[in-house]
């Protein structure tokens, strides 16, 4: 697909986007919930070498299509690993699965109720290799823990400064300011988070769009303003921790927005399972996914 091709289809296809992206202190947990334990591997690149593997069964598996899934994101490493011989972006872009690149290093200490991205040494070489490599777009993480009406302002400008950036190379932004489910303030944070993205939506320049992944909000239907907003291409959602039931039934209340699941998406998957039935098991799992980014069971204006 080319840049053109990849557009149109997270604009208007029908489906969700896969996060493959486990990073870092991230990763041994995604591997525990395959199946493999910690003593599985002797260093760093044993560890990583074991998520790649994960990864590459889920992408080449035969039900792991553009049918039903409009994009993947990856991390940096799974980005410059090999398929088959083949640069992994380069066999997502051929099953019709648009590549998109996690480019976020972590998360700073917590102030004023939120987590602000750490600095992205050597983004703009990053930004460079991704696009030369067939991906479409990054993806950035900041948290909300708390209703602080400064923190949230303060992600947010981080957010979309971060964005500009990788619009000038050439990439489309998938903004994420998530807002943790277990916040006792989190209706009031989704609040205070639509506010500041609008403002700052309403400030981009003509003709530039951005994509914003969110939490489920804490009432159906919150965020359906930047569905409809013109500097929005495409509004998606997290898991959050919800099981994939739990975030499924929240998900179908949002019309307009579809899934970026990662845990939902991959909590059934085991590595001992024969091809057969993982295959099986990742079926029913897009199934569902795709279903409720579908078929939504709120009616509301968006």
């Amino acid at each position: 697909m080319d840049h053109a091709e990849q557009t149109r289809k997270v604009a208007t296809g029908k489906g969700f986007i896969a996060a493959l992206d486990q990073s870092g202190g991230s990763t041994p947990k995604a591997l525990k919930g395959y199946g493999i334990e910690e003593g599985a591997w002797s260093d760093e690149a044993g560890m990583y070498a074991l998520i790649h593997a994960m990864r590459a069964r889920i992408i080449t598996s035969p039900v792991f299509t553009g049918e039903k899934v409009l994009g993947a994101i990856l991390f940096e490493r799974t980005m410059d690993g090999l398929i088959d011989g083949q640069p992994v972006p380069a066999v997502l872009n051929a099953r019709g699965v648009v590549p998109f690149i996690k480019i976020d290093k972590g998360l700073e200490p917590e102030a004023d109720g939120v987590q602000l991205l750490k600095p992205i040494p050597g983004l703009a070489d990053l930004l460079a290799r991704a696009k030369s490599l067939g991906v479409y777009g990054t993806k950035e993480r900041s948290v909300i823990n708390a209703a602080n009406p400064a923190g949230i302002a303060a992600v947010v400008k981080q957010q979309f400064a971060l964005a500009a950036e990788v619009t000038a190379a050439g990439l489309m932004p998938i903004i994420e300011p998530e807002v943790n489910i277990k916040s006792d303030t989190r209706a009031q944070c989704d609040e205070l988070l639509l506010k500041e993205i609008l403002v700052a939506l309403d400030a981009l320049p003509a003709g530039v769009k951005v994509m914003l992944k969110l939490s489920l909000p804490k009432v159906p239907g919150t965020f359906a303003p930047l569905v409809s907003h013109p500097g929005v291409l495409r509004v998606v959602a997290l898991s959050g921790g919800y099981s994939r039931s739990e975030a499924c039934v929240q998900l179908a209340e949002n019309p307009g927005i579809i899934a970026s699941f990662s845990r939902a998406l991959l909590e059934g998957l085991r590595a001992t399972m024969t091809d057969a039935e993982f295959d099986a098991e990742l079926g029913e799992a897009i199934e569902e996914i795709y279903t409720a980014s579908t078929v939504k069971t709120l009616q509301a204006a968006v």
